[in-house]
């Protein structure tokens, strides 16, 4: 798992995502994140398929997958 909780008690987690391309996609991913109860960030990047998401305690693996997936994309796994 490649969770990690800083010393102010938010936790960070990568996850891979499958065909973003470019920053509409990245943006698309973003918000659909952010919406889910506890993300105070979120950061996509196409180029890699990386989405780090910073929460105020660890996220439901199935609500991201969801949130991903209602943006039109797929959720590879935690990277």
């Amino acid at each position: 798992m490649t969770a990690h909780t800083d010393t102010s008690g938010s936790v960070t987690t990568v996850y891979q995502v499958s065909g973003m391309s470019c920053g509409h996609c990245e943006g698309s991913v973003s918000g659909e994140i952010s919406e889910i109860a506890g993300v105070t960030s979120v950061k996509a990047v196409a180029s890699t398929g990386e989405v780090t998401v910073t929460s105020t305690a660890p996220l439901d693996e199935e609500a991201v997958r969801a949130a991903v997936d209602e943006a039109g994309f797929e959720l590879a796994g935690q990277a």
